[in-house]
């Protein structure tokens, strides 16, 4: 899959040459594709806009396409063995089965009589398509593209796609295609494992290069601004928070653009400039999130170091808009979006900005950075919901690094389960469960 970050192609040419050695040891031929470098297409990472490419590409060649991330480890002569028990003429779609808990609002509230009943690649641990099925799809996507002009959760959109109302393959489960850390005793009989560790790039940054900006508004300073101070907020060193009204006793700072319902494109534009303009500390890098965002700002700041802020980074949970047909990507809100320096003086200086207050700032953000030709750089330790909302399986193999929301759920427990590191356990809000209205036009 990969991505065009620099820190990003780096990891992916390792990957291949490892792959390249394996195939060079057992005198297997073997096609390896970065999905950044098949097009200058920058939304070929969801898939679909890659097919027609990659039936072009291998042609009859191939007889497998096997699909996987920078975090899968492969052993590509037991991949074969697994793989040959399948016919590749007919239309088989292969991976490690994930299944939805409970009905989930990133999943549209698909299945919602019965989740666990449509079954989704894990794409940690790998998954293939036959050539049989990858050639039929790649005709099929552009006379039958998705529905939908929004890429959520790809995983789940793909399977979807090609289960195509009962059209298509299910997903077949391959207990080889594995989930289990790749330092695993009983890995022997894997084809694929994964890596569940933060990636290890050196030492954190510096707090002090982080500045954080919070926004929030005066109907929620008393509901969710002490949820966010007695939980990440202690990690912080520069910290402020942007409402509608000033506030001294949190204290806020009124940008002086009006609160709107939804959006937030003038606040959001309004502290990229005041990044900027010396108000505020010098720092790298800049995470804007809401006052319902929760996040762990020590992993951040781990994450962060794989990472030059002389570049212009945007990073983030990425999602697509109209991608099927020359979209753009953007960095959904409200799991965090991160910028360095180098990126917000880009966007800036571009001259991009809202066509209204109340405009989705994540969208028109993707939008500038589309334009600019500046890749946004995907983590899957972002999250636009709840945890309730994804596989416990999935969060729990990785310490994630946000979620959104305070929907029924205990947001101070929710800190602590998911994010919170043992070595740094400390007292947090124990309050029940909150009312908050969930604005589900945002995801």
């Amino acid at each position: 899959m990969f991505q065009k970050n620099k820190y990003h192609a780096e990891q992916a040419e390792k990957k291949r040459q490892e792959l390249f050695h394996q195939a060079f040891c057992m005198l297997q031929e073997s096609t390896v594709v970065c999905l950044h470098e098949l097009t200058d297409y920058d939304g070929n990472w969801s898939i679909l806009p890659a097919l027609p490419h990659l039936s072009v590409l291998c042609g009859n060649r191939c007889s497998w396409f096997f699909f996987m991330e920078e975090v899968t480890m492969v052993k590509i002569q037991t991949l074969l063995r697994v793989l040959s028990r399948f016919d590749a003429e007919k239309e088989w779609f292969l991976g490690s089965p994930l299944y939805d808990d409970e009905s989930s609002i990133i999943h549209h509230y698909a299945f919602s009589d019965d989740p666990s009943s449509f079954q989704y690649p894990d794409f940690g641990a790998g998954w293939a398509l036959s050539k049989a099925l990858l050639q039929r799809l790649a005709k099929q996507v552009n006379d039958n593209p998705p529905k939908s002009d929004f890429t959520i959760d790809l995983k789940h959109e793909i399977a979807l796609y090609i289960w195509g109302q009962g059209s298509g393959p299910a997903l077949s489960p391959v207990p080889e295609f594995c989930v289990k850390p790749h330092s695993t005793a009983d890995m022997e009989k894997c084809a694929t494992t994964i890596t569940t560790h933060l990636p290890d790039c050196g030492d954190p940054v510096r707090t002090e290069d982080v500045f954080v900006a919070v926004k929030t508004c005066e109907k929620f300073h008393t509901e969710r601004i002490p949820v966010v101070k007695q939980t990440w907020a202690q990690d912080a060193v520069y910290l402020e928070y942007y409402s509608d009204t000033a506030d001294s006793s949190i204290p806020t700072v009124d940008l002086g653009v009006p609160n709107t319902d939804r959006g937030h494109c003038g606040k959001t534009f309004a502290i990229l400039e005041r990044f900027l303009s010396g108000a505020v500390s010098p720092s790298d890098w800049l995470l804007i999130v809401d006052d319902d965002t929760l996040i762990s700002l020590p992993r951040l700041k781990k994450l962060l170091s794989c990472y030059d802020p002389r570049e212009p980074v945007s990073l983030g949970e990425r999602y697509g808009y109209g991608l099927i047909q020359n979209g753009y990507s953007y960095i959904t809100g409200g799991g965090g979006m991160v910028f360095s320096r180098a990126a917000v003086g880009r966007l800036l200086s571009s001259g991009c900005r809202c066509y209204s207050d109340d405009a989705p700032d994540d969208m028109v953000l993707g939008m500038c950075m589309n334009t600019l030709g500046l890749p946004v750089t995907h983590s899957p330790l972002f999250h636009q919901a709840r945890p309730d909302d994804y596989p416990k399986a999935y969060l729990a193999r990785q310490p994630q690094i946000s979620f959104h929301k305070h929907w029924n759920v205990n947001p101070g427990e929710m800190y602590r389960q998911w994010l919170l590191d043992p070595v740094d356990q400390r007292e947090t809000v124990t309050e029940t469960a909150t009312e908050t209205r969930y604005d589900k036009e945002e995801l």
